[in-house]
């Protein structure tokens, strides 16, 4: 069972289209966790076919770990993560899927570096914490990444062995660097990122976001070595 988990924060304009996009995908469940919207989007995601989860408590984390539990609950034995904002597309799903379901890998990582980036959806700031962030993992962790993006597959028995704790932006990277310390197969896939359809970017939008997010990177990339 192969069960999708799409963190949201005020993205009505975008939710639908993701959410549609993906039920035409070989998926189980599509679960949308509201992380504290103002506006429409757990209706809109609703509406489109999703199951709506609640999590007030504001943190990319946060609303990964609740969506991680309904999807186990729900039997899910393949997890994929991808953003509300469209930047991902819904039809490369079989690209992350494909290694886990086969038994070829247990976490498998959707690179942009190795796909392809439309102009303008990645900052020049962007560009280089992942780089900085990808070569430090390197070398702590004798993995081979290029990209810390936040389209994803893991086995969810996997996950369940984590014991993630980061509620933050560092969501992503503890996933990373714990796998890799538990000698997990990291598989590496090419991807595409197109700038969001509508709306500002939670991260790369801000300065504050931009900050927080290279922090919080770099600094559980560090603290888990």
């Amino acid at each position: 069972m192969i069960a999708v988990v799409i963190p949201a924060l005020d993205e009505a304009a975008n939710i639908g289209a993701v959410v549609s996009g993906l039920l035409l995908q070989p998926v189980d469940v599509v679960i949308v966790v509201d992380n504290g919207s103002t506006d429409r989007t757990s209706d809109l995601a609703a509406e489109s076919g999703a199951l709506v989860v609640s999590e007030p408590t504001r943190g990319y984390g946060w609303a990964c770990a609740a969506g991680s539990a309904e999807a186990i609950r729900q039997g899910a034995e393949t997890i994929v993560y991808i953003d509300a904002d469209h930047s991902s597309r819904p039809d490369e799903i079989e690209r992350l899927v494909g290694p886990v379901v086969s038994g070829a890998a247990d976490l498998v990582l959707g690179s942009r570096v190795k796909g392809t980036v439309e102009a303008g959806a990645m900052g020049p700031h962007q560009r280089f914490g992942n780089w900085l962030t990808a070569a430090i993992m390197r070398r702590l962790y004798g993995i081979t990444v290029t990209d810390l993006g936040p389209y994803r597959a893991i086995r969810a028995d996997l996950l369940g062995e984590l014991a993630m704790v980061e509620m933050t932006f560092g969501w992503p990277t503890e996933m990373m660097v714990k796998a890799a310390k538990q000698g997990a197969r990291i598989v590496e896939v090419p991807v595409t990122w197109q700038a969001r359809h509508a709306g500002d970017s939670k991260v790369s939008g801000t300065v504050r976001g931009s900050v927080l997010s290279g922090w919080y990177l770099l600094s559980v990339t560090i603290k888990h070595a």
